[in-house]
């Protein structure tokens, strides 16, 4: 779990900055009566709590396999990742949108604005440099959203859409606070808070839709699939190495089943022997391949196989 290092750092960043700011907002809040800066509070405040739960869920993936949990625990961030998302929308956005509605029916004017203006340019930018530094070294040469849906990793992703969500939301809290300034129309206040909830809402969807598909097992990527089936095929035992399934119990575990055509003149002792050094190799030049599974098969079975998983993938 060494390459959770990066992740924790930005998750750290990302917990000292919101809760110096959302205390700081509360106070702003407080002061001048905005209603836009009480949603960023509550804003800040969630993805405070967020952050501890997504260290929570990385503390309890690196639990070894037990009994009850044979493959390991790695999923435990996963379901923690999809928790966060939820609580951006129902707290973040609900709180958000139910404070900008009260303020458009009970509009009460913004008193000493310039606090807000101060506050709002404070802490946020900070954690998201971090956030964002650690995300581009994991994306490399790939476009952003096509690293996000390959990411098997959602605390660095999850944490870089909130602080990028903060951001878009201190822009239209801003622009609420201001208009309603200068316009004298304080229900524009109000206005900027719904608009913080739109902004939330969306970033907890996007979220919510990535931890599922993990929840729900992605496989591994194509590239590491095929070291794996060309690392088997150099075995001499092995006639053809038909395929693999695998997936992703955690964002460096991966539990992989391969269909493997054997030598016809092998004993079953020769072949338990290549399996037992496909596991010793795959152990040290693949260590994210956690468990491995293998299934003697012949070809034309792996290939019957492969056609009805794609024909129900076409279908659906």
């Amino acid at each position: 779990m060494a390459g959770h290092s990066g992740s924790r750092r930005v998750i750290y960043a990302a917990l000292a900055g919101n809760l110096a700011i959302a205390l700081t907002k509360f106070a702003a809040a407080a002061f001048t009566g905005s209603s836009a800066m009480l949603s960023e509070g509550v804003h800040s405040l969630v993805d405070t709590g967020n952050g501890t739960l997504l260290l929570y869920g990385m503390r309890r993936a690196e639990q070894p396999p037990d009994r009850t949990h044979p493959l390991g625990h790695g999923r435990e961030l996963y379901f923690w990742s999809f928790i966060v998302a939820l609580l951006v929308f129902a707290l973040g956005a609900g709180v958000s949108f139910y404070e900008g509605v009260i303020h458009i029916m009970a509009p009460e004017p913004v008193v000493n604005a310039k606090v807000n203006y101060i506050v709002l340019g404070l802490f946020e930018g900070s954690s998201w440099l971090v956030a964002l530094k650690e995300f581009r070294q994991q994306k490399g040469r790939q476009g952003w959203f096509q690293a996000v849906r390959r990411s098997k990793d959602p605390s660095v992703y999850t944490v870089l859409f909130e602080d990028s969500a903060a951001l878009l939301g201190l822009i239209v809290a801003f622009a609420g606070i201001l208009s309603a300034e200068l316009l004298e129309i304080p229900e524009l206040d109000g206005v900027g808070s719904i608009g913080i909830a739109i902004i939330l809402g969306a970033t907890a969807v996007f979220l919510a839709r990535e931890s599922k598909g993990l929840l729900m097992g992605e496989p591994a990527s194509p590239e590491v699939q095929r070291q794996v089936l060309a690392i088997a095929e150099e075995d001499p035992a092995v006639q053809r190495a038909n395929g693999i399934l695998s997936v992703h119990i955690g964002p460096e575990e991966i539990v992989a089943g391969l269909s493997i055509e054997f030598e016809d003149h092998l004993t079953a002792p020769e072949i338990e022997a290549c399996v037992e050094r496909l596991e010793a190799r795959l152990q040290k030049e693949m260590p994210q391949i956690s468990k491995l599974f293998v299934k003697p098969q012949a070809t034309g079975t792996w290939e019957q196989r492969r056609k009805a998983i794609a024909e129900a993938s076409d279908g659906s």
